[in-house]
């Protein structure tokens, strides 16, 4: 079998399977095998896979085909231009969560030195890309999940910003500081109770349930950390959080009676209000 009688065999399996981008998905999961990049496959269609590649292949197509997020099958993802080990303990970092990186870094001077709180680590795409680009910066992160904070302090060495970060194993509800914050940041489980159950098949049978949804009404988190926030931020301090489609109009009332002022949000290329910020003072 060539490259590219294998892309063509994977891709009509996938497309019955009901599978989105199926090309695309069959060309990333073989150019993972190959250890090359996507557009290389290009320039050599008609070289013989090895058996070994066609059944580790085989193996990919199998996973994918019963819905497996490609990100976990290939156990990596690019996030704000930096690589991520991904397994199923983490939610898989999404490309709209780079615009709360976005939002921070341009509301802030990398020349400062700042204490950040990162509340639920996942993978740590948000402290590390965070740390990569505000170098005075000393970030906590804390996450409910051992396993989540086990490969969060993998991807920090991975990155180069072990030294910037300390992890905790702990849930907001228990975790206590002995420091102020100038700024915290989330992208807490915004999902609900309700609306679980109507999620994707990659979603609902692979990711974390726990850092999908917060078996509630979607604002347990946003009230939750608003709450906590007062006590662990200097003033005047920052509250960032990533927002789910149409929570931007409660999420804002939760943040103004806990008293935030100048709250804003930004927008993101699907028109969504997908940050949402205010300051404590």
């Amino acid at each position: 079998m060539t490259i590219l009688e294998g892309i063509q065999l994977t891709t009509e399996y996938l497309e019955k399977k009901g599978i989105d981008s199926a090309r695309m998905n069959a060309e990333l999961m073989l150019a993972h095998i190959l250890k090359c990049k996507r557009l290389d496959l290009y320039l050599q269609f008609d070289k013989p896979l090895k058996d070994e590649e066609v059944s580790l292949y085989r193996e990919f197509l199998k996973r994918r085909s019963q819905f497996e997020p490609l990100q976990y099958i290939l156990g990596t993802v690019e996030f704000y231009g930096l690589e991520f080990k991904v397994n199923r303990s983490v939610l898989i970092p999404r490309p709209e969560t780079e615009i709360l990186i976005e939002t921070i870094l341009n509301n802030t001077s990398k020349e400062v030195s700042l204490t950040i709180l990162d509340i639920g680590t996942g993978s740590g795409n948000i402290p590390i890309s965070l740390a990569r680009n505000l170098p005075l910066a000393k970030i906590t992160s804390i996450d409910i999940s051992g396993s989540a904070v086990e490969l969060a302090n993998e991807n920090a060495v991975l990155n180069g910003v072990n030294e910037n970060i300390t992890f905790v194993n702990a849930g907001i509800d228990e975790y206590a500081p002995d420091e102020k914050f100038d700024i915290i940041v989330s992208n807490p489980p915004y999902v609900s109770k309700d609306e679980y159950q109507n999620l994707q098949p990659e979603i609902l049978n692979y990711e974390p349930i726990e850092a999908v949804t917060d078996n509630n009404d979607g604002f347990y988190f946003y009230n939750l950390i608003s709450e906590k926030a007062k006590s662990f931020l200097r003033r005047p301090g920052s509250l960032y959080f990533e927002l789910g489609a149409e929570l931007f109009p409660e999420v804002k009332n939760i943040m103004e009676r806990k008293g935030f002022e100048k709250i804003t949000f930004k927008k993101d290329y699907l028109n969504i209000e997908r940050v949402i910020y205010g300051e404590l003072n």
